[in-house]
């Protein structure tokens, strides 16, 4: 049996979730003894100066007797992160802000505003 069929084998049950540069994928697969397990995995992807890129990987291998503790403790993280932070994403307001402030046009009176500091070469 080739390795693909192996693989194709293990793997029961999957589900994909695109979140900008990085994809995590949840698999369900088969033990060599039938019993089923998750395997949680983080793709990032990373593009090099001259445009080639490569994807980082990072797993995670759940398995049955470690569900509960691990979902009461997901759900505990998550919901502190929610009650101290709230659902916005603060990455995403500063980027909003950001283009904000692009798009305000300058005019040319702009240019003698008080943002700019009066500097007398006396001082220097």
């Amino acid at each position: 049996m080739s390795d693909k069929e192996i693989m194709d084998q293990e793997e029961i049950y999957s589900k994909v979730l695109r979140a900008g540069r990085r994809t995590y994928f949840f698999d369900v697969r088969s033990t060599k003894a039938g019993d089923y397990y998750l395997t949680i995995t983080e793709s990032k992807k990373f593009t090099h100066d001259d445009g080639s890129f490569h994807y980082k990987k990072h797993k995670i291998y759940l398995y049955k007797e470690d569900f509960m503790a691990f979902k009461e403790i997901m759900e505990e993280m998550m919901d502190y992160i929610i009650e101290e932070k709230g659902l916005e994403v603060i990455s995403e307001r500063h980027q909003k802000d950001f283009k904000k402030e692009e798009e305000t046009p300058v005019s040319k009176d702009d240019t003698n505003s008080s943002s700019f500091t009066d500097v007398s070469f006396d001082d220097i």
